[in-house]
């Protein structure tokens, strides 16, 4: 049987959280399911833990977004809402204002541009930068989502992490933060330099 992931438990919780951990698990072999190995490996695992549950938002989300019948894919929204926000961006900016990589930014401004919701065009001070910016289509989408999707998904991820312990936006924040100020690689590094 695997460990307990009971790393995280409250000192006063732990004997009952080691119970109910054994029992769940026992109660999975005798009915044959398949222990969830990245739940149970606990931090060994954070990422793929985050990408899957991010990966299921995002499956949910786009459900929302296909029920309004908007054409539009859910990882699309963060560039219109960065344009909405910021006005004009190069593709650069876009990468680094959603962030990812220019190469994955370059490839969904390509689709927003088959949809036309986006346009391209060069900056006015350096012909050689090109601005994206919403279309009239793409400025309808992003009023039309304001006012109807988004309110409607920030709701529902918002009862959905309505009782967890702590501001979840704040702890993802302070992992990105601290991903960024020290590396995983770098991280055992400095811990054995202490």
């Amino acid at each position: 049987m695997p460990p307990c992931p009971g790393l995280t438990c409250r000192p006063f919780a732990q004997e009952n959280c080691h119970l109910i951990y054994n029992m769940l698990y026992n109660i999975q072999m005798e009915i044959g399911m398949v222990e969830d190995v990245v739940r149970t490996l606990g931090f060994l695992c954070m990422g793929s833990r985050l990408r899957r549950i991010g990966e299921r938002l995002q499956a949910d989300t786009q459900q929302v977004i296909d029920e309004a019948g908007l054409g539009i894919q859910a990882g699309q929204y963060p560039f219109l809402a960065a344009i909405d926000r910021s006005g004009p961006l190069t593709i650069g900016e876009l990468a680094q204002a959603v962030g990812i990589t220019q190469p994955g930014a370059t490839r969904t401004v390509g689709q927003l541009l088959e949809l036309g919701y986006v346009d391209m065009q060069p900056a006015p001070d350096d012909q050689r930068r090109r601005l994206v910016s919403l279309t009239d289509k793409g400025q309808d989408l992003v009023d039309h989502s304001k006012k109807v999707i988004w309110p409607r998904i920030a709701a529902a991820v918002a009862d959905l992490c309505g009782d967890l312990d702590g501001p979840i936006l704040e702890q993802l924040a302070a992992i990105e933060d601290g991903l960024a100020a020290v590396p995983l690689a770098r991280r055992n590094a400095a811990e054995e330099e202490r």
